[in-house]
């Protein structure tokens, strides 16, 4: 395979499909789109076309995943897993997950226009959940082909008070087969992913693409807060048990650790006050508290001192305080080997290959548990992510296809490596 520009509109070709993509959106700004949704349901037809056009065969499995399977896959060869998510989070982008599904079809088709046959199974998959934008539970569909995946997780209830099992159901998955959804480890040659770096190292560095070494770990915590209601123009200031005030101090608390802490983020992303009236004192408050690393030492101690001060606030002004955590994930390194394979498929095709670390998370956290993993990042405008604002540039998008045309020609060697 040559490591010439197979063509100069692979990356036009790119962000055409990922527009058509993001029509598939409740209204509003930017691109929301929820697991087991209308609009879910709608942009899988789009998916299923393009995996045809790749030469896979698509299906949706139990878990809501719509996955792409080659001829050798569906035979039962060792097969290498492609792929990302295809739901959004509210009002984001239309590059953050939909890149990875649209990106490794489009290089499959073009190595099939060009007459090029992989001697090995290959799997493009559209995973139906990784944000948990509607249940709060994240990476449902690599969980599911990984193994991992807690049942105890269909109970989980949207705004609306529909169950995950509830909604799956309607979508047309079958939640009592997900445990069959579990891959052999032997039958699976790694899972590789393209995603947008979501930040602004590669742009800053001038560079369109990055090798990941490796994803951060993540914690979420739901708090309550509670306090008393009272009328806010005869109850005096002092000794009001403002469930708000303690938890805007609580807020305050964890944003100073935050700060002063080296590798090591967070956010209170979500908080509902009631009984949210104009002139009535809150009795309670409900937030989140995400925490994230690649160190889980720190993330460990961080989180602790972030909770003692919560504790203490909520002791100064006479107020409950319950803590529960929501979900964690630990920090995965990326396989050596796949690093420099897709290192060295980058520089094939003429572009430096940034080593960088992760600060989000992304299905290779589940699919680390059955296989390798990799993973290719591409530089965004601003490095902004979770936004309307997301962007790509064609040209970017033209080297990250040629860069895993190129990587999985050269695939079999690179295995024959390890």
């Amino acid at each position: 395979m040559s490591s010439s520009t197979p063509s100069p509109g692979l990356g036009h070709t790119l962000l055409e499909r990922l527009d058509e993509a993001a029509q598939h959106s409740e209204p509003g700004p930017g691109v929301t789109r929820l697991f087991c949704s209308d609009e879910h349901r709608q942009v899988l037809t789009l998916i299923g076309d393009w995996m045809r056009r790749a030469g896979l065969t698509p299906e949706l499995d139990a878990s809501g995943n719509l996955v792409g399977r080659s001829a050798r896959a569906l035979a039962g060869e060792k097969t290498l897993i492609l792929g990302s998510h295809q739901d959004s989070v509210v009002e984001g982008g239309k590059y953050d997950g939909m890149l990875g599904v649209a990106l490794p079809l489009l290089a499959l088709e073009a190595l099939k226009e060009a007459g090029v046959e992989l001697p090995y199974g290959v799997e493009v998959v559209a995973f139906g959940d990784e944000e948990g934008t509607r249940f709060q539970s994240t990476l449902i569909g690599s969980r599911a082909l990984a193994g991992t995946f807690d049942p105890a997780s269909l109970a989980a209830l949207d705004a609306e008070g529909v169950s995950l099992g509830e909604a799956l159901k309607a979508f047309g998955g079958e939640p009592a087969q997900i445990a069959s959804l579990a891959r052999e480890r032997d039958s699976v040659l790694g899972f590789v992913e393209v995603h947008i770096e979501q930040g602004p190292v590669l742009e800053r560095r001038d560079h369109a693409l990055g090798v990941v070494t490796s994803l951060t770990g993540i914690e979420r915590h739901r708090l309550i807060v509670r306090g008393k209601a009272g009328h806010a123009g005869t109850t005096p200031m002092a000794g009001r048990r403002d469930a708000l005030v303690g938890a805007a101090e609580m807020i305050a608390a964890a944003d100073r650790v935050l700060n002063a802490t080296d590798d090591f983020v967070g956010v209170v992303g979500k908080l509902e006050v009631r009984p949210n009236a104009v002139n009535v004192i809150p009795a309670e408050v409900v937030f989140t508290l995400e925490l994230r690393s690649p160190d889980a030492a720190i993330r460990r101690r961080g989180r602790d001192e972030i909770l003692a001060a919560c504790h203490h606030h909520a002791e100064a002004r006479d107020l409950a305080l319950e803590v529960t955590p929501t979900y964690a994930a630990e920090a995965v390194d990326c396989a050596d080997w796949l690093i420099e394979a897709i290192e060295g498929a980058c520089v094939d095709i003429g572009e430096r290959a940034e080593r960088l670390f992760s600060g989000a998370g992304h299905d290779g956290l589940a699919m680390r548990d059955l296989t390798d993993i990799g993973m290719l990042f591409v530089r965004c405008t601003d490095g902004l992510s979770h936004h309307p604002d997301e962007a790509i540039t064609a040209l970017d998008g033209d080297a990250a296809t040629r860069a895993l045309m190129r990587f999985l020609h050269d695939f079999p060697r690179r295995l024959a490596q390890r």
